[in-house]
């Protein structure tokens, strides 16, 4: 059975968060990428393996290098999942600080 992997999972380990912080800025070689974590090249491949299978990476072969290149268009789908939240405590807050200055006009008037 194939599992299926998503961005949220792709983002959910903080070494494939630094890969992409890494490679954001710059394509690197797989070696390039290795040389930045104190784990071993295989645990790295595997993140790596990971981030290729979410759509994150793109690996690029170039005379014998390997090069990573970040594809980071997939995140929005973090940022529309986060947006609904966002919008959500908004409200919430906006409830709140209104709830406050009616509390506080109270007790002004009340002085």
């Amino acid at each position: 059975m194939e599992t299926r992997r998503d961005v949220f999972q792709a983002i959910a380990d903080p070494t494939r968060r630094a890969i992409l912080g890494l490679i954001a800025m710059q394509s690197l070689t797989l070696n390039a990428v290795a040389e930045n974590f104190d784990i071993s090249r295989p645990a790295i491949s595997k993140h790596v393996k990971v981030l290729t299978e979410c759509g994150l990476i793109k690996i690029k072969q170039q005379g014998r290098e390997r090069y990573c290149e970040a594809k980071l268009d997939k995140l929005n789908e973090v940022s529309l999942w986060i947006e609904q939240y966002k919008q959500f405590w908004e409200s919430k807050l906006d409830s709140l600080e209104s709830y406050l200055n009616t509390i506080q006009k109270n007790k002004k008037k009340k002085k």
